[in-house]
């Protein structure tokens, strides 16, 4: 690619592209290119002047090499990326909001007034009929205040007032239209397909492959946790399926042989072989779009009170213009007071400022579904961690395999990475690297494995039974027993580490030392939480008394509880509701899910499992749990700017009513000073909250 550098500091950059012209589809393969390398920590790049604008770390030559070598037709990136980027949509409203202004300006200083009349008048026709139809439905809701205000002054002859009004509903209607498309699609793209490896069934074997490698007719292997990839056809297993984030349907659905099965559901339990008969993303993302549209999940309460109180306040409007007019019997005065409605800001406002915060929090790496759930992370008082992969760091590693059966420790690895690199959760994912790392190939060599929610995996490997997972699930479900002479050496496991055991035949084989080491930046979070509003810090895990101990005294949390099940910290969850509580559930993996789906708001790590990130209402990124301080500072910030934006427009307009009814301005002035103030208290609500 050839460019020339406009502008250069340390560590931030920007170049001018030298091409004829840049498409949306060419700035968005720049966009991605560039925003994966690891030493790019911001892009942004501008279509239209063909400039990017480049923040990283390292070395400006290894940049620079990056740039020439980069090529439109090399560049892999995911067409879905492609098909969803949004640039188009804000060109387009961008676009259209800047020809209104232009167009309004350019009216107003070049045409006679007699044509600008002309055009008042055909313009209102839609307003007018807008609020008959109300009218008509026996409804006195905003579209009839809306056409009064605009008839009443084209009765007036007053042209200019009923231009303005019509403009800024006109540029209302642009903002309030534009929110909603951008909020669909930011929506949709976070919960769109991410799946990069699947499990391909190959003369007769699971083997992992690439998802793009997939083509329709061939049969893929989804097991419990994990995201179907594909639509398909059930050709073996018995599973239940979560579809909520398709259909909306709050329980899994079961699915068996001759089902059909839709990508981007989660199985929950159990596990399928599908035939593919769909490999295309862009149908489940459309699909997503509809069922958003067709929902009122984006809208926190406040929006939703926003909008009745608008309708709501209408007949006030009208009796107040009414009392008015019997009282000082003068069509001004009244009419000042019917130019002032305080449902247009109202309206306006509030969407706008939830989106702004939902924006906001993305810069953030934080995925918000809706702003219903920044609403509940403001009113909460209670949050719940669960501890692998949350309080301590996501990528756990395996540090010694005890060998209690006399084989290689190494042998030992091999069977367990067998085992665990078919299910979601950091711990599996340790002793998988470690295999890998190890260079320990292993080939498929056990029958079907099962999988225990929080409790471990079985299978047989030559017709012998082989378990793996918690103490629980090994020594107290399983019965298995610590070989003879071998008890000293199980009491002298190192404490410091989290224990994976692994029994063959009912016998101990080995235990895995895994180092699960705490987030250096854990008991400030859990502080500066404290200090956001949070009353009661909880923490929650399946692994032993001991080991919860420890770590509890480390982070500072008000309780904590150890060896739970899934269900266990779903029920506390609906304790704590019941209580009164506004709960917080922050967790990472397919035990936590229970209890994401119970809790207020749901917060799934963004590396974590599959089913996890798709019950959450939440994402945040796994480099560190300041985002969460984030989230929550974000949140609380914006009820304080709804609050504050209520109190303005309250204010505001009935000042306006108040100068109109005494006769200080003409209705014109009420007109033009209310729509204005409308229009720059939903531009305040667009800046950044932190």
């Amino acid at each position: 690619m050839r460019f020339v550098i406009k502008h250069e500091m340390k560590g931030r950059i920007r170049v001018h592209v030298l091409q004829d012209g840049m498409s949306f589809r060419e700035a968005d393969k720049l966009q991605y290119y560039l925003g994966i390398q690891p030493y790019i920590t911001s892009v942004k790049v501008r279509e239209r002047t063909q400039d990017i604008s480049i923040s990283y770390t390292g070395q400006r030559e290894t940049l620079i090499h990056l740039l020439r070598s980069f090529r439109y037709g090399s560049a892999d990136v995911p067409e879905s990326y492609l098909q969803n980027s949004g640039r188009e949509l804000n060109e387009y409203y961008k676009e259209k909001l800047i020809n209104s202004v232009v167009l309004r300006a350019g009216s107003k200083l070049f045409l006679p007034y007699s044509v600008q009349a002309a055009i008042a008048v055909v313009k209102s026709v839609k307003y007018l009929w807008q609020g008959i139809r109300t009218l008509a439905g026996r409804k006195l809701e905003v579209p009839v205040l809306d056409a009064t205000a605009i008839g009443v002054s084209l009765l007036r002859r007053d042209f200019d007032t009923a231009s303005s009004v019509m403009f800024l509903l006109g540029i209302g209607e642009i903002l309030e239209e534009w929110t909603h498309k951008k909020s669909v699609d930011d929506l949709a793209r976070s919960m769109s397909l991410n799946v990069s490896k699947v499990w391909r069934v190959q003369d007769g074997q699971e083997i992992l492959v690439q998802a793009s490698d997939i083509l329709v007719g061939d049969e893929v292997v989804v097991h419990m946790g994990n995201v179907i990839p594909f639509d398909g056809v059930v050709i073996d297993g018995d599973a239940m399926v979560n579809q909520a984030s398709l259909t909306g349907e709050s329980l899994p659905v079961h699915k068996r042989r001759d089902g059909y099965v839709y990508a981007g559901t989660v199985l929950e339990e159990g596990e399928l072989t599908i035939c593919v008969k769909e490999v295309g993303g862009s149908g489940r993302y459309d699909k997503i779009v509809t069922m958003i549209e067709e929902s009122e999940k984006l809208k926190s309460s406040l929006e939703s009170k926003a909008e009745h109180l608008a309708d709501r306040l209408v007949p006030y409007t009208f009796a107040g213009t009414g009392l008015t007019w019997l009282v000082t019997r003068n069509t001004t005065k009244a009419l000042a007071v019917l130019m002032v409605d305080f449902s247009c800001a109202l309206k306006l406002a509030m969407p706008v400022a939830v989106l702004s915060a939902i924006r906001e929090a993305s810069v953030h790496s934080l995925t918000v579904k809706g702003g219903k759930y920044l609403e509940a992370v403001a009113e909460a008082d209670t949050i719940v961690f669960d501890k692998t992969g949350t309080l301590t760091k996501a990528s756990p590693t395996v540090v010694d395999v005890v060998s209690f059966n006399g084989e290689d420790p190494d042998e030992l690895l091999r069977i367990a990475a067998c085992l665990e690199e078919h299910f979601p959760h950091s711990m599996a994912k340790a002793v998988v690297d470690a295999a890998r790392i190890k260079g320990l190939g292993h080939d498929e060599m056990h029958s079907r494995v099962e999988y225990m929610v929080a409790h471990g995996i079985s299978s047989t490997i030559e017709d012998k039974k082989v378990i793996i997972g918690s103490y629980h699930f090994v020594f107290e479900d399983e019965k298995c027993q610590v070989p003879e002479g071998m008890q000293g050496s199980f009491d002298a496991l190192p404490a410091g580490y989290s224990h994976l055991y692994m029994a063959i035949e009912s016998t101990l084989a080995a235990v895995i030392c895994v180092e699960d080491p705490l987030r250096e930046e854990a008991a400030d979070v859990v502080r500066a939480l404290k200090k956001a509003g949070i009353s009661k810090v909880v923490m929650m895990t399946g692994d032993s008394e001991r080991t919860a101990r420890a770590i509890a005294g480390k982070v500072g949390v008000d309780e904590y509880y150890s060896e739970v099940l899934p269900e266990d910290k779903a029920r506390f969850v609906e304790k704590e509701k019941a209580a009164g509580r506004k709960v917080i559930m922050i967790g990472d993996g397919v035990n936590d899910s229970p209890a994401l789906s119970a809790a207020d708001v749901g917060i799934a790590i963004s590396d974590g499992a599959e089913i996890a990130r798709e019950i959450a209402d939440i994402t945040v990124g796994a480099d560190n749990l300041y985002q969460i301080v984030t989230l929550k500072n974000i949140s609380n910030g914006l009820m304080k700017r709804i609050h504050g934006n209520y109190r303005m427009i309250v204010g505001i307009n009935a000042g306006l009513i108040a100068l109109g009814v005494s006769g200080v301005i003409q209705p014109t002035t009420s007109a033009l000073l209310h729509n204005t103030s409308t229009l720059a208290i939903s531009l305040k609500s667009m800046e950044n909250l932190l």
